[in-house]
C-alpha cells in the first residue's frame, strides 16, 4: 500500500503524527510498529551505522527500510531518514521533511541511545554516551518545539531513559559512568521541559525500563561486560521473577503517555522495571 493510499486513521493515536529517533531496531522499532498499529503516521530517524565505542551491532539502512515497510503494511504513512542525533542540522532536515509531508508533529519519542559498555575501557565511551543519549535528546526536543508550539494543539514528548537514570548503577567504567550520567541528565531535561512547555499543553515525561530483550542486551559482549563487574552481576536484577522484559512492555507505556489517555500526565518518571528500582 502506498502512502497516498493510507487508510483513515483509527486507534489511540488516530490522526496523529509521531517523530521517533532510534527507530530502525530494538525498542525503537517496536515503538514504531505499535504506534502505526494505533493509527499514527510516522517520521522515523536512525543513525544506521556503527559508533566506535559501542560493542554491539547498531541498526543498518536495511533495518530502516524494513521499518518503513512495516509501517506501510499497517496502512500508515511514513517519512524515514538516516540521521545522527548528535548532528542537529541533520536532525532538523529529517524533522522538516516529515513536517512538509504531514503538516504537524503531535508526538515525539526521544529514543535514540547507546550503551558504550566496553570490557576494554576507553575515555571516549564517556563522551559518546553523553553526546548521543543526553545531547541527542536535547537536539531532538529542541528541533520539535517550534512547530509544536506554533500549532497551538498541545502534544506529548516521551524521553526513553533507563533504571540507570533513577539509581546509581552502571559500574565504574568510563562508558558505564557516562551511561548513568546521561540517563540521569534526561530526568533533569524532562522535568524542566515539562514546566517550560506546560503553558502550551505539551506534556513531557520519561520512561525508565529495566533490561529489555533487544539485540543490545542479548549481545555476548554486553553479557561479558556485566559478568566482569560484581556491581552489575550480583543477584537477580528485578523483584518480579523475570530477568528481562519485552520491548512491547515498554512500548505500551510510551503509547499510553503519547495518547490522550494521559492528557494530564506530565513531569513523570515512569519505571517499567519489574520492580528493579523498588529493590534498591
Amino acid at each position: 500500500m502506498s502512502d497516498e493510499e493510507a487508510e483513515p486513521a483509527q486507534g489511540r493515536l488516530g490522526g496523529k503524527v509521531a517523530f521517533v529517533t532510534g527507530a530502525a531496531g530494538g525498542l525503537g522499532r517496536d515503538v514504531v510498529r505499535r504506534m502505526a498499529g494505533e493509527g499514527a503516521d510516522l517520521v522515523i530517524v536512525d543513525i544506521c551505522r556503527p559508533v566506535d565505542t559501542v560493542p554491539y551491532p547498531l541498526s543498518t539502512p536495511e533495518d530502516l527500510s524494513d521499518a518503513v515497510g512495516e509501517v506501510r503494511d499497517l496502512g500508515r504513512r511514513v517519512v524515514a531518514r538516516q540521521a545522527d542525533v548528535r548532528d542537529r542540522d541533520a536532525l532538523r532536515e529529517a524533522y522538516d521533511a516529515g513536517l512538509a509531508e504531514f503538516g504537524q508533529i503531535h508526538v515525539v519519542v526521544a529514543n535514540a541511545g547507546i550503551a558504550p559498555l566496553l570490557v576494554k575501557d576507553q575515555v571516549q565511551a564517556w563522551h559518546d554516551a553523553i553526546d548521543v543519549n543526553l545531547t541527542g535528546t536535547f537536539h531532538t526536543i529542541e528541533t520539535a518545539i517550534p512547530s509544536m508550539v506554533d500549532a497551538e494543539q498541545g502534544g506529548s514528548i516521551v524521553i526513553v531513559s533507563s533504571t540507570a537514570g533513577l539509581v546509581g548503577i552502571g559500574g565504574a567504567s568510563n562508558g558505564g559512568l557516562g551511561y548513568a550520567a546521561s540517563k540521569h541528565g534526561l530526568v533533569g531535561l524532562m522535568r524542566t521541559y515539562a514546566n517550560n512547555l506546560a503553558p502550551h499543553s505539551i506534556r513531557v515525561n520519561s520512561v525508565h525500563p529495566t533490561g529489555v530483550a533487544t539485540p543490545m542486551v542479548a549481545d555476548p559482549v554486553m553479557a561479558e561486560f556485566v559478568a566482569q563487574d560484581p556491581m552489575l552481576s550480583a543477584g537477580a536484577p528485578n523483584a518480579l521473577p523475570v530477568d528481562v522484559i519485552e520491548p512491547l512492555d515498554v512500548s505500551h507505556a510510551i503509547l499510553w503517555l503519547a495518547s490522550d489517555e494521559a492528557r494530564y500526565v506530565t513531569g513523570v518518571t515512569l519505571p517499567v522495571d519489574a520492580g528493579f528500582i523498588n529493590r534498591r
